[in-house]
């Protein structure tokens, strides 16, 4: 928790406006409550309108305004919009798509963030803003430019080629290390050099495999980079705590991104009916960095807009909702994008806390409603803990690129990941959404959907974990891709094969074949690319068994114990509300067989965050986010740790986005 307070902010451009628009907004800003601002992400032709003629000091001086009236600063580095300079006459510095389009000046990330210019400049900005703001009183943190690949992919500019071609040899070693591992003797494409190797650009049909999704690794690596230079300048002259505002849809390595930076952040603009999504950011957010807070960078108090579009604007008492939720989920901070409407350029419709005319808006009761949340439940937050969670699901960004080359009927990864999420939050279980390469130690039971390659280190932590006690259920989609995106030639599944006692017989679309699955008591449809089972010995039980299509008597799921734990394989994804149905009884029954005790009896809509206080006692956070109020049985006697009133064991109500903490009994 940085500097023992949970923040309250929104995003501030003040080199936009006039001083005296800026004296109001900070005047208006105290009455809301807003006790942090977040800018600079996108002045870089205000600090620098001629390249060399840098000047910092309108930004001290603002930084020194809010502190003096109780709001600190998040400062960002402005390099996702270089100015005009960098840009005209210089189109070897723009992005180029896959298309082999060259972008124009205009909106933001057109430059290439791996052109050596381009790189030049931002550290020049960047050591210049530390040096001149870095010290200053009111810093809290720092933001790193903003939101990385989000309006653009992977770049097929020539900085890029060269920065490939080197990446493949230090990856392989040799020209012929790398035709062996993407198996280029198919369609001719076997290479002589690395400097024949090209990028993923216009092809008559599909890229190989291998190098569509070596290239979203090497571009994601190339981003994280940049984001460690950027990080080493900042910290020779501040010792401020850096983040980066990223989200799930962006093309990044979260995991390797946050890697050499202080703390977590994410941007979400979900609507109420897909709390879910904002609810698995902030779960998979609280682990990027273990033990520390992560931040909600930008959310809208109302909706978000661009030109072209818009969204609904969000019931009254549904951002108070994601407030309270995102504050006893572990956040820090949470904040708007943005305070004052724009009255220029591509996002002028967004929604905002005051208009551009400086009159609240349709959000701004939300943000007073977020403010009385936050005092509320600030003491009791500070004084507790997130519990840590005993059921774990793993996120993983190479799986999305994996799935971005290899997406059949146009899956999505994070629509995956969210809809097998959703079932955890229907059942009431408390869970942490982990990085691939989190620490498994400490919970009970593991799943790892959608994970197409499962690395050897993985897969050696995992087993070692099972063995010591934990179940993992791996599937569907998991482990039928090596690390090149081939395919396993020993085993279907690879090297988790043998372990999971398994033989996979089939790999096939199940899609509109009639497949038919039973397990748990449940028949239901079938769907995906999956993998079909026979058992490879006495010790594997078979659990789900195909009742229906092409395959009926053969296994989709098993499980085999291993060590004091056990392994499970999911083959095919059940769907439909009888899917729906068997994966909440599986989980259920393996969460039984664990001895999960996290879990409540809480009606759909409605969230309970356990928290441990310092004091050793246990603490309910319950809010509802559905609008629709919602029960929860209290396990045992307690205290509203706000109001001090008593609370009795059994059903407990909510009303409509309301927020109660229950302070348990021991």
């Amino acid at each position: 928790m940085i500097n023992g307070k949970l923040y309250h902010g929104a995003a501030l451009y003040p080199e936009l406006w006039s001083r005296d628009v800026l004296m109001r907004d900070i005047a208006a800003m105290k009455e809301a409550g807003i006790n942090v601002v977040r800018m600079g992400e996108f002045a870089w032709s205000v600090l620098e309108p001629e390249e060399g003629r840098i000047d910092i000091g309108f930004f001290v001086e603002v930084i020194g305004l809010l502190y003096d009236n109780g709001i600190e600063t998040v400062m960002c580095t402005p390099t996702p919009a270089p100015p005009i300079w960098m840009s005209h006459g210089h189109p070897e510095r723009m992005h180029v798509n896959e298309r082999g389009g060259v972008m124009n000046h205009g909106a933001r990330q057109h430059v290439c963030t791996n052109n050596a210019y381009f790189r030049e400049r931002a550290a020049i900005i960047t050591e210049r803003i530390a040096q001149a703001v870095g010290r200053l009183p009111g810093l809290v943190a720092w933001q790193l430019d903003n939101e990385f690949k989000a309006h653009v992919a992977d770049c097929l500019c020539s900085s890029c080629k060269k920065l490939w071609q080197r990446w493949l040899e230090r990856r392989y070693g040799t020209i012929e290390a790398l035709n062996a591992a993407w198996g280029t003797n198919v369609w001719s494409q076997t290479y002589r050099r690395f400097e024949e190797v090209p990028q993923p650009g216009p092809t008559p049909f599909l890229h190989n495999s291998s190098l569509r999704t070596m290239y979203r690794l090497f571009t994601m690596e190339q981003i994280a980079e940049f984001a460690d230079e950027q990080a080493a300048i900042i910290r020779r002259y501040s010792a401020a705590p850096i983040t980066h505002n990223s989200n799930i849809p962006f093309h990044l390595d979260n995991e390797r991104l946050f890697r050499n930076l202080d703390f977590a952040s994410f941007d979400s603009y979900a609507s109420r009916e897909n709390a879910h999504a904002y609810l698995f950011n902030c779960d998979l957010w609280r682990n990027l960095k273990p033990g520390k807070a992560f931040w909600v960078m930008e959310t809208s108090p109302s909706f978000a807009a661009s030109l072209e579009s818009y969204a609904s604007p969000h019931p009254i008492g549904y951002v108070k909702a994601e407030a309270a939720a995102a504050y006893a989920l572990g956040a820090g901070g949470f904040c708007y994008w943005l305070w004052r409407q724009q009255r220029t350029g591509s996002e002028q419709p967004h929604g905002s806390v005051v208009s551009a005319w400086g009159e609240p808006t349709i959000g701004y009761r939300s943000v007073l409603e977020a403010e009385a949340a936050r005092r509320e439940l600030e003491p009791v937050l500070l004084a507790s803990r997130p519990a840590r969670a005993e059921v774990a699901i793993t996120y993983s960004d190479r799986a999305k690129a994996f799935l971005q080359t290899e997406p059949h009927r146009k899956l999505n990864y994070r629509g995956l990941m969210n809809d097998f999420y959703k079932r955890f939050l229907a059942l009431g279980f408390y869970r942490d959404v982990v990085p691939e390469g989190g620490e498994l130690t400490g919970y009970k039971l593991l799943f790892t959907p959608f994970l197409p390659y499962v690395s050897s280190e993985f897969l050696q932590r995992a087993l070692k974990w099972v063995a010591e006690g934990g179940i993992w259920v791996a599937g569907p989609l998991t482990g039928g891709r090596t690390a090149e995106h081939t395919i396993p030639v020993e085993a279907g599944l690879g090297e988790l094969e043998g372990w999971a006692g398994v033989k996979t017989v089939y790999t096939y679309p199940m899609d509109g074949t009639g497949s038919v699955g039973e397990a748990f008591g449940v028949t239901a449809p079938l769907s995906l690319w999956s993998a079909v089972f026979a058992p490879a010995g006495r010790e594997t039980a078979v659990v789900g068994t195909i009742a229906a299509g092409l395959t009926p008597g053969m296994a989709f799921a098993t499980e085999r114990r291993h060590g004091r734990g056990k392994i499970v394989m999911l083959g095919s994804l059940p769907y439909g509300e009888a899917g729906d149905l068997l994966l909440q009884k599986l989980i259920g029954h393996y969460a039984g067989e664990a001895g999960v005790a996290l879990q409540s009896d809480v009606t759909p809509g409605t969230l309970v965050v356990p928290r441990t206080g310092d004091d050793g006692h246990d603490l309910w956070v319950i809010i509802n986010m559905d609008g629709l109020g919602g029960t929860v049985t209290l396990p045992r006697e307690g205290l509203d740790a706000v109001t001090g009133r008593k609370t009795a064991a059994g059903a407990f109500a909510v009303a409509a986005y309301e927020c109660r903490a229950i302070r348990m009994e021991k």
